[in-house]
């Protein structure tokens, strides 16, 4: 379940601008997901350029080689679209049984239920 969520997080960080791998590596971590290094980050994004849902283009670097940054296409833009409403699907059906399931009113559908 990660690997598809850490896609859907990849995307939408270029979505915004144009990024190298170490800075998507930063980003994520930043963001809390501590555990991806460029290592991990790397074969994904190599993926995602051969499902065309990224480009990518080699730039100078103010220090040492050239880096690769990523860029999103159209196609994928549309797969972030897709990954945001099944996210937001998944997010409201989870947090509505957590719901449910704690607490001893709630709501399930237009009916309130009391135990």
């Amino acid at each position: 379940m990660l690997k598809g969520i850490i896609d859907g997080c990849l995307l939408a960080i270029i979505k915004n601008k144009e990024v190298y791998g170490y800075e998507l590596a930063e980003k994520l971590g930043n963001y809390g997901f501590k555990s991806f290094s460029e290592g991990t980050i790397y074969p994904l994004l190599m993926r995602m350029q051969r499902e065309e849902l990224v480009t990518s283009t080699l730039k100078k670097s103010t220090a040492g080689p050239k880096r690769k940054y990523y860029s999103l296409t159209t196609k994928g833009e549309m797969e972030l679209n897709k990954f945001m409403e099944r996210w937001t699907t998944l997010q409201n059906n989870v947090n509505r049984v957590l719901h449910y399931e704690s607490n001893t009113k709630f709501t399930k559908g237009d009916e309130m239920i009391e135990e």
